[in-house]
């Protein structure tokens, strides 16, 4: 394997361990302050590391699968769960 062909993988894998950090970071964060709005926005982070690992297994693991419907409803959630956090801040600032 040359590195033009491993180098997909690796960038793949060091996304799923940044969205997987900053999941983790968020939710500490969260324990330690009770602000809502750093709940979703772990929640959020969290599916966006599932998306990652789900990217992985579908072109690293089994290319011959096809899982991208998966993979979008997983960004659809990620993404869905950070405006309700921002539109739950936004209520309870009325």
């Amino acid at each position: 394997m040359t590195l033009t062909e491993a180098l997909p993988g690796a960038v793949y894998v060091l996304c799923l361990l940044t969205s997987a950090a900053c999941a983790w970071l968020l939710g500490s964060s969260y324990r330690r302050t009770g602000t809502n709005l750093l709940l979703w926005s772990a929640i959020c982070f969290g599916l966006l590391a599932i998306n990652n690992l789900a990217l992985i297994a579908d072109l690293l693991i089994w290319p011959e699968m096809d899982l991208r419907l998966i993979r979008v409803l997983i960004s659809l959630a990620a993404v869905a769960s950070m405006i309700w956090g921002f539109v739950w801040e936004t209520k309870e600032d009325w």
